[in-house]
């Protein structure tokens, strides 16, 4: 009552319930895991395009 009476007598529920959800966690080191293992996919992918491209004698990709 101490809390609704220094509100003003406010009953709004916001002021009493947080709605606000709690953020996921983010696992840094398995997300930069990840990130380099398909860094490293990209890569071979690529390298393995630039040496069709060259065999049919057109420009590779940077």
């Amino acid at each position: 009552m101490a809390e609704i009476e220094a509100n003003d007598y406010n009953l709004n529920i916001s002021r009493y319930v947080s709605t606000a959800k709690a953020e996921e966690e983010v696992d840094l080191e398995a997300t930069h895991e990840e990130l380099v293992r398909i860094e490293n996919e990209i890569r071979q992918a690529k390298a393995k395009h630039n040496s069709f491209l060259t065999e049919l004698g057109l420009p590779t990709l940077p």
